[in-house]
């Protein structure tokens, strides 16, 4: 049985607040469309049981906040003077024929000038040096005002076997922050027991390097050597060390890749390591690249980088642009709030040239807009504001866009949907998600208007007590062996009453905040249930969660390409088929 608490939580002041709620720092009315919830989260922001992260997305936010609105006055202040070379985010950034030697104190080789995006990479080229032991890469952030050093995001440390093999090389992968240090380090090969867990289906360690395979990859007549002698232990360390990527003084080339779940390492052509991402070390916040460690950079490029839609020269923008809701009195039939993040441009373009082009949006039966966080990069806020003036349908979060406060962004979504753009349904989904709004609306005329949850539910799970899993739950944060029915967090559709019940309970304090957004959503309606409503979960496999399959309603890890690709064939073959 759940219990709801009975004590309501008290107001905090956070370093901030005040700032980022200030009218004094507000935009002109007509620059005003992208904040219209902002105000609504203030209390949210303030209490005293807020989620994890909180205090330090909003003083982040306050200082985004304050460079951007000085950004904006020098650009109005400017505005016949042409700074197009300012505004781009580079697709691509290199270092050629560099001879140099890196000393041991570090240098930043790439600096990325918007963060990293999934499928981002960095490829180097290069020759360690016999001089030292190893040498490392370290994926740095931005170093805030009382910090002495930035945060490292992923350290990627080689050392290396030496001559004749006399060293046991290894790859250590970990990160660090000036306010918790060093995290967990992972190693591969891992002398401990194996890691069985995988990073976007990828192995964290490459076995050949774990010697695990010498038999199957030694010659047969080898195999009846006795191992407990000293002999065969040579072997397989030798066996080891000879497919250990790096070696002194021979080249290799490196290219370390964003997934969605982790970075991930292949050396001359062969994936090596895979390390997930940890909390508030997410790649949009990757700064640049630093080198520690003598070593010979013949060349290093890093590509795929958000870049954002060039204004000037695009001429589809008012067939993009949101269409205005004009008639107040009548509601949406559905408010669709989409999560994105800041430097993720091009997913947010697709999506605008795709599904959200469906005529029921176009007509403003539907309304479609993007819920995003600042960004610590003044660069990628000042194009988010441009990107969100143009299109209409950006609503800015005041606080930074770290993964577990993604569950403000639900509440601030059931605010729009109840009290800006009154709308029938809601419905929550991610800018990697092709919908067919077409087919949801089709959907819904046959679920009850009140008490619904629609979408791929889960009836029957478990919280994750596994400390190293990305969702792990403590019993501090949920004491009860089982979670209450939740929908995925791709797509799901809530009915009117259940948002408002969300609102007011936001106003009075009351709801439970929890860092798994959809989780929330599902501890929120059994909440709602305890008040003595009925609801109705409607579980409905055609939103997949996990990529695409024919008949879809939803598709997610949708990459921009194959969501133009998806929208292409509904046009052309009015059929929901995958794409390759």
């Amino acid at each position: 049985m759940l219990q709801t608490s009975v004590r309501k939580p008290h107001l905090v002041n956070v370093d901030g607040l005040d700032y980022l709620f200030n009218l004094t720092h507000m935009p002109k009315e007509e620059e005003i469309k992208p904040l219209l919830a902002w105000g609504q989260m203030r209390l949210l922001l303030s209490r005293s049981d807020s989620l994890p992260e909180t205090a330090q997305g909003i003083k982040e936010a306050a200082v985004a906040w304050k460079e951007l609105r000085s950004k904006m006055d020098e650009k109005k202040a400017s505005k016949f003077v042409d700074n197009k070379e300012e505004r781009d985010c580079s697709y691509s950034v290199s270092l050629m024929n560099n001879t140099a030697l890196f000393s041991s104190d570090g240098s930043v080789i790439l600096e990325m000038p918007c963060g990293l995006i999934e499928d981002s990479s960095i490829t180097v080229i290069a020759f360690p040096d016999k001089k030292q032991d190893g040498f490392r890469f370290e994926l740095v952030g931005s170093k805030g005002k009382e910090e002495p050093d930035p945060p490292v995001i992923l350290h990627y440390n080689v050392v290396l076997p030496g001559d004749n093999f006399t060293k046991e090389p290894v790859i250590v992968q970990n990160t660090w922050t000036y306010e918790f240090g060093w995290g967990k380090e992972e190693r591969c090969p891992n002398s401990g027991s194996p890691n069985n867990a995988k990073v976007d289906g990828l192995v964290k360690c490459n076995e050949q390097l774990t010697g695990s395979s010498l038999e199957e990859n030694s010659n047969p007549k080898h195999l009846s050597v006795n191992k407990s002698t000293n002999a065969s232990d040579v072997g397989d360390h030798n066996h080891m060390s000879s497919n250990f990527p790096f070696l002194d003084g021979s080249p290799f080339t490196a290219t370390i890749w964003a997934g969605a779940e982790g970075f991930h390492a292949t050396v001359n052509g062969r994936h090596e390591t895979s390390f997930a991402y940890r909390e508030k070390l997410e790649p949009w916040l990757v700064s640049g690249v630093r080198v520690k460690g003598s070593l010979r950079i013949i060349s290093a490029l890093a590509k795929g980088l958000p870049v954002s839609e060039d204004l000037d020269v695009a001429i589809d923008l008012e067939y993009l642009k949101s269409p205005s809701i004009s008639n107040k009195s009548k509601r949406l039939v559905l408010l669709i709030g989409v999560f994105s993040s800041g430097n993720n441009f091009e997913r947010r373009m697709a999506l605008r040239r795709s599904w959200m082009k469906y005529e029921a949006v176009r007509s403003g039966v539907v309304a479609v807009r993007f819920f995003i966080g600042l960004h610590k990069n003044k660069q990628v806020n000042f194009e988010l504001w441009r990107e969100a003036q143009t299109y209409q349908d950006v609503q800015l979060m005041p606080f930074v866009d770290y993964y577990s406060l993604l569950t403000l962004k639900t509440i601030a979504i059931c605010i729009m949907g109840t009290k800006i753009l009154p709308a029938k349904y809601i419905m929550k989904t991610d800018d990697d998600a092709f919908v067919r709004v077409d087919e949801i609306l089709a959907s819904l005329k046959t679920k009850t208007s009140d008490g619904l949850l629609y979408g791929l539910v889960s009836l029957d799970s478990k919280p994750q007590r596994d400390k190293d899993n990305k969702w792990y739950i403590s019993t501090e944060e949920w004491s009860h062996d089982s979670y209450p029915p939740w929908a995925h967090g791709p797509g799901y559709v809530i009915s009117r009453d259940i948002a408002k019940f969300i609102v007011r309970g936001h106003q009075e304090r009351s709801l439970k905040l929890f860092k798994l957004e959809d989780v929330a959503m599902g501890i929120w309606i059994e909440q709602f249930k305890k008040h003595g409503h009925k609801v109705q979960y409607v579980n409905d496999d055609r939103f997949y969660n996990a990529g695409c399959e024919p008949n879809y309603i939803l598709a997610h890890y949708q990459n921009p390409r194959m969501v133009l690709c998806l929208w292409e064939k509904m046009q052309k073959d009015h059929k929901p088929d995958c794409c390759d």
